[in-house]
């Protein structure tokens, strides 16, 4: 252990002491972007702030629906999964300095982990140390990744304070029913005050259960579709961003199920006029010595226009942006992880339908925002839903744009006509609109591949495909979707 997080160990340890606390929960981002982990007693938790916590590491093997994706007790498993077999233990190792107080729990502290082996070896599964490994990468040139987050999701009113549910034993099912709700305000009014007003119990929630956790929140909105509402968070480093997408969607679900809401970040809930939610991810370089913007350029290329990207990007930003175009289909089950998910690429939506950029423009999957001499300038990319992992989402837009730039990759002209291009442009490629099509784009992506490697890769098909299989052979499509997501995600 280092002395930094000996240090931090120390501090955490002393806080859980001062703070009169009774217990603290352990917890760990799953495979989904979803929190899982166990709750320790104060007295236990200090012991184990330096030993770890067993987790049982079938929990890395699941699937939406919880069920296991590998036969962990069938022979041969050791050498597909080694570490894995028979359901063995991994080890969940604090980040100590990711201690905080839950705002909505009683006497309950909170403080992330990232599973090793119990020979302390990393766990190559493991989706943070994903992202780790990609701004590892970045860093050997001197660059960091900087990201904004704009995420669209959904709050509803539960039917009753017994969540919505019937949870009597003979309901019980796999996945367990979708809670009945009611709409928090009706929809089509982007932006209004009026709306705002109705919603602002929900909100309020929201906003004191972030700025609590010491979320960098800027501003709550009203989206255009019914419940439908959206978080804007200050740009900061991209493992920050990423743990701080993972610590909002399950404190606010948490926090709003108590006053009697119904958070969901599932793309698009399982009801008819309903908007599908984004999770918009404006991204940059930065040079970490400086602090740099290495996407700005002090002046335009010569003999350039607007639609050329290298009027407004950098020539290493414009060869990122040609990167993200060409490995747009196999980074897209990154983006977008979900088989409810692809329902939102739809024309004239606000959501992307073909793998282009555009200067401003809303309607293409990559928007390059700023101008020269801008240090705001950035890349957004509207591809992701908010159900996406954000350890895999990130990770996936720097090998994708790191080989555009190993590769001196030019990025095509800006399109000014984002959805009317699928028709009338043979080179307007169309996004996977499946997650079997975006598998099949994973697995074929050479930048996906090299950079997640072959072993994750593979990994993580297989338990996507489980998803997709259940999918297929759902009867009653919507009732898979209520259960699969809307009550889970």
């Amino acid at each position: 252990m280092s002395s930094v997080s000996h240090d931090a160990m120390q501090r955490t340890a002393r806080l859980i002491e001062s703070s009169g606390l009774e217990l603290v929960r352990f917890a760990w981002c799953d495979t989904h972007g979803m929190l899982r982990g166990k709750t320790l007693t104060a007295t236990a938790a200090i012991k184990a702030l330096r030993s770890g916590v067993g987790m049982v590491s079938t929990l890395m093997l699941k699937d939406t629906s919880d069920r296991t994706a590998f036969k962990v007790f069938e022979a041969g498993i050791a050498d597909e999964l080694p570490g894995f077999e028979f359901a063995s233990n991994l080890l969940l190792m604090p980040i100590a300095d990711s201690f905080k107080v839950l705002p909505w729990a009683d006497q309950t502290g909170w403080v992330q982990c990232q599973p090793v082996f119990q020979n302390g070896t990393p766990v190559p599964f493991d989706t943070r140390r994903q992202l780790q490994q990609a701004l590892a990468s970045l860093a050997e040139r001197g660059w960091g990744m900087v990201c904004g987050l704009e995420v669209e999701f959904h709050i509803y009113r539960l039917k009753d304070r017994t969540h919505g549910m019937d949870l009597a034993p003979h309901t019980a099912a796999w996945p367990g029913p979708a809670p009945e709700v009611s709409l928090i305000h009706p929809g089509y009014n982007l932006l209004s005050e009026h709306l705002f007003d109705m919603s602002e119990e929900p909100l309020r929630i929201v906003q004191h259960t972030a700025q609590a956790l010491g979320l960098p929140l800027l501003s709550l909105e009203i989206e255009l579709g019914p419940s439908q509402v959206e978080a804007v968070f200050e740009a900061t480093d991209a493992l920050t961003a990423a743990d701080n997408m993972v610590l909002f969607r399950s404190a606010v679900k948490q926090a709003l199920r108590r006053a009697g809401y119904h958070a969901t970040f599932m793309c698009r809930p399982p009801f008819e006029q309903i908007m599908s939610s984004g999770w918009h991810l404006h991204q940059s370089l930065v040079d970490l010595k400086t602090g740099r913007n290495l996407f700005m350029r002090d002046a335009a290329a010569p003999q350039t226009d607007a639609n050329d990207a290298r009027h407004t990007l950098s020539d290493m930003g414009a060869q990122y942006l040609a990167g993200l175009l060409t490995h747009a289909q196999g980074m897209t089950v990154m983006c977008t992880p979900t088989a409810n998910g692809f329902g939102r690429f739809r024309p004239n939506a606000l959501a992307p339908q073909s793998i282009l950029w555009g200067r401003d423009n809303r309607g293409a999957m990559l928007r390059v925002i700023g101008q020269a001499g801008d240090a705001a300038t950035r890349i957004e990319n509207r591809l992701g839903e908010p159900a996406a992992n954000p350890y895999l989402y990130m990770a996936s837009q720097i090998h994708a744009g790191l080989a555009g730039v190993h590769a001196g990759l030019t990025a095509p002209l800006a399109t000014d006509s984002p959805y009317a291009d699928v028709a009338g442009r043979a080179e307007a490629t169309r996004i996977p609109n499946t997650l079997d099509q975006a598998l099949i784009a994973l697995q074929q992506d050479t930048a996906m591949c090299e950079g997640f490697g072959e072993t994750f890769v593979r990994y993580y098909q297989r338990i996507k495909a489980a998803e997709q299989q259940r999918f297929d052979a759902a009867e009653d499509k919507l009732e898979f979707q209520r259960r699969e997501y809307f009550n889970r995600i």
